[in-house]
């Protein structure tokens, strides 16, 4: 999957300095076309490129339809065998206003939001799902979480999102480089497998900003986890659209931001 890449650098500890081998997680370009259009470029971590580019299309509101999925084809590789270049095929009754917000510059791997051409940061709809969480299982998903990152445990360098249900059992992970584009490969992934109403709780590995609450409530998941801070407008937008906010996940300890009522403590 090209996930890593090895690079001789040079170690320096004091006064030694020692030629060493070290492991990068890889970042490469990933161009997703609709219908044969160029449509995004995204700086991401090869692999899984069919659920990166079906979970950008649920967050961005060009294709919602979680039941039938759009014809995926690789149509360029690069000399290491790399995906570069991929296109769907969706009808052209069944594509959102999304499909109008192309980028014109690339999404680069630490933020989801640039090269729009226009910034439209509205959400629409209440997630109102009443389903309690068992404060115990905080711990133990992010315990799961953490057993699947093994490009991170590898390079340092990569960012991790998980599904799990109400009841603590991890659905799938996904790693990448860029935060924004592990939460869609997961969401992706789930949405390809028909399993995606099962997921009621969203685990990041990073920071919590307005992209990541965006795609939690694109993808209608009531309760998202973080190991890092939120931002102002994340809190903000999760109070807002019924979204219970937790963040620095740290072994037993976590902070409730928004919609502490699914908490239960036990």
């Amino acid at each position: 999957m090209n996930a890593t890449e090895k690079f001789s650098v040079t170690k320096v500890e004091g006064h030694l300095a020692n030629e060493v081998s070290d492991l990068l997680c890889v970042e490469e370009m990933l161009s997703i076309s609709v219908n044969g259009n160029s449509y995004t470029i995204t700086m991401r971590t090869p692999g899984f490129e069919e659920q990166l580019t079906r979970g950008i299309l649920l967050s961005e509101d060009v294709y919602m339809n979680r039941d039938v999925h759009p014809d995926f084809s690789i149509t360029e590789k690069n000399q290491h065998g790399i995906v570069t270049k991929v296109n769907v095929l969706i009808p052209l009754s069944a594509l959102q206003q999304g499909i109008n917000q192309r980028r014109n510059l690339l999404s680069v791997s630490s933020c989801g939001m640039c090269g729009k051409y226009e910034m439209d940061l509205t959400l629409h709809g209440l997630i109102e799902q009443q389903e309690t969480l068992s404060s115990s299982l905080i711990e133990v998903m992010f315990e799961q979480m953490a057993s699947c990152q093994h490009d991170f445990a590898k390079t340092g360098g990569c960012h991790a999102s998980a599904l799990c249900t109400i009841d603590g059992m991890l659905l799938d992970c996904k790693e990448d480089i860029g935060r924004h584009n592990a939460v869609d490969k997961v969401i992706g992934s789930l949405l390809l497998q028909h399993r995606l109403h099962e997921a009621k709780v969203m685990l990041v590995s990073g920071r919590v900003s307005y992209e990541i609450v965006s795609k939690a409530h694109k993808a209608g998941i009531p309760i998202l986890c973080s190991v890092s801070a939120p931002s102002s407008m994340a809190v903000d937008y999760c109070k807002q659209h019924g979204i219970t906010l937790l963040a620095f996940c740290r072994g037993s300890r976590f902070t409730i931001y928004s919609n502490g009522e699914r908490i239960v403590f036990s």
